[in-house]
């Protein structure tokens, strides 16, 4: 997916907003990646501050789906860099929602997917192999769930449980 999506997530919320398939996360993201406009069917991890099953997601064919790593909101160390964001687009993900730090943020803004996240932090995450896949997840405000779909512009992330077209 592109920068010229076609969808802007305050026209989608003026659309849906209210009804039970559709949730608005609180703000908070910042915009990394070389696009800021995203969107496709959600993808999960959850890693404390050990980014091994990111690595191990990100492997995979990414069939357009955005990678929802809910890092806890951890400021002490990054889960995504430039290794990674480049793995993510080699791949075909769309992009990737970060519930924590990531770094080489300037090399990750050069990589053709969208990346959003709480801050940078030049410090990498340990591997310990910890952590769940595909599993629920919740921040923000928002409960992201496998499968559902997570849409993302300069504005903000919105999910639905259904396709909006």
């Amino acid at each position: 997916m592109s920068d010229t999506l076609d969808f802007k997530t305050a026209d989608l919320c003026d659309a849906h907003s209210g009804t039970a398939h559709f949730q608005v996360a609180e703000p908070g993201f910042l915009d990394y990646g070389g696009h800021r406009s995203f969107a496709g069917p959600i993808s999960t991890v959850r890693a404390p501050e050990d980014n091994s099953l990111v690595r191990k997601a990100l492997e995979e064919p990414g069939q357009g789906r955005v990678l929802v790593v809910d890092g806890g909101g951890s400021r002490r160390c990054a889960l995504v860099g430039d290794q990674l964001a480049a793995l993510a687009q080699k791949n075909g993900w769309a992009g990737v929602v970060v519930n924590g730090c990531i770094r080489d943020s300037e090399d990750v803004g050069r990589t053709a997917i969208g990346v959003k996240a709480l801050g940078t932090h030049p410090l990498k995450s340990s591997k310990r192999n910890e952590g769940q896949r595909d599993v629920e997840v919740r921040f923000a405000g928002v409960t992201f769930q496998p499968g559902h779909h997570l849409y993302a512009d300069a504005d903000g992330i919105v999910v639905s449980a259904v396709p909006l077209g």
